[in-house]
């Protein structure tokens, strides 16, 4: 393999000869963002069969290392070797010269663990800053150099990928008291904002169409919905304006299904819940945790949860 990543950054591939992944470094995951990476996928081509029945379902986890925040995820693209996906990611950048952009193409499956079927990454440091890049990455096996399984092909990923830093005046703004409600707050009280990050292995009876519905005080929200998908990624924000802490209060998180066929039997479904208890983010200000649902046999949701006086 040759190494050839800085002549080929914005045209063809990577090779993983040239890159050292970096482990994460507690002081670097807590730095502030000093920029966000907009990432498309685009599409993937000529993937290998990994079903019996000659086909794949794919879809691609996406993270930026040293970062502790979880993986982002496509949506399945069921029975396809050669998918397009067009789904657009925002990623907070801490350091582009240390980070890497790291791909991996899962083959999705019902029941048991989910299949990897190729990576590749892209160093944050080879990519100019506001200009959008397409690549064309070679599936690799791992990122062993030496490794013989990356002679074999294991198809392409296409992605768009653009580093927008900051600018001196959008950092001192954001980060001047990001703990801070916004004017016209309620004089001690203050804004909830949930933050809905995704759920991990929901499945409907009839059908599975995740959204998430939360419910405080009367006050309800909602999720778009996303078709045919057992690990939704939503990555939507609330607000709740409260006159007071909720210390007493709970917040009720349920994953609903919704069938998009017209006079079905079963047109709603409950997929799981859970009810946090919004003292802890009251007294911390911030918190981030995976939930077990309620009434869901395997169902996780992640959700985060900031609290902002005046």
């Amino acid at each position: 393999m040759q190494e050839t990543i800085k002549d080929q950054v914005g045209n063809m591939y990577l090779w993983p000869k040239y890159l050292e992944i970096p482990v994460l470094d507690p002081r670097k995951a807590g730095k502030r963002p000093v920029g966000i990476l907009h990432v498309k996928v685009v599409r993937a081509m000529n993937l290998r069969k990994k079903d019996l029945l000659g086909a794949s379902d794919p879809y691609i986890k996406l993270k930026l290392t040293e970062d502790r925040a979880p993986s982002k995820k496509t949506s399945v693209k069921h029975r396809n070797l050669n998918p397009e996906w067009n789904e657009e990611f925002n990623i907070s950048v801490r350091d582009p010269e240390s980070q890497v952009l790291e791909l991996v193409v899962y083959d999705w499956e019902k029941v048991g663990k989910h299949e990897k079927m190729g990576m590749n990454v892209i160093p944050l440091k080879e990519l100019p800053p506001d200009e959008t890049k397409e690549l064309t990455l070679d599936l690799l096996k791992s990122l062993d150099a030496d490794d013989v399984r990356n002679e074999k092909s294991r198809g392409q990923l296409v992605v768009e990928v653009r580093f927008k830093p900051f600018k001196e005046e959008e950092m001192a703004a954001d980060h001047e008291d990001p703990g801070k409600a916004p004017k016209g707050t309620p004089a001690g009280g203050g804004l909830l904002v949930v933050a809905v990050h995704q759920a991990q292995d929901v499945e409907g009876k009839h059908h599975t169409n995740p959204y998430v519905r939360l419910l405080l005080k009367g006050e309800e929200r909602k999720t778009k919905m996303l078709k045919k998908n057992r690990d939704p990624r939503w990555e939507e924000e609330f607000e709740f304006m409260l006159s007071e802490p909720p210390i007493n209060d709970k917040l009720h998180v349920e994953v609903l299904s919704a069938s998009s066929r017209i006079g079905l039997l079963h047109p709603k479904e409950t997929l799981g819940y859970v009810d946090v208890n919004l003292a802890d983010v009251v007294n911390n200000r911030r918190i981030n945790q995976t939930y077990n649902l309620i009434d869901s046999k395997n169902g996780k949701i992640q959700i985060e949860l900031q609290w902002k006086t005046s």
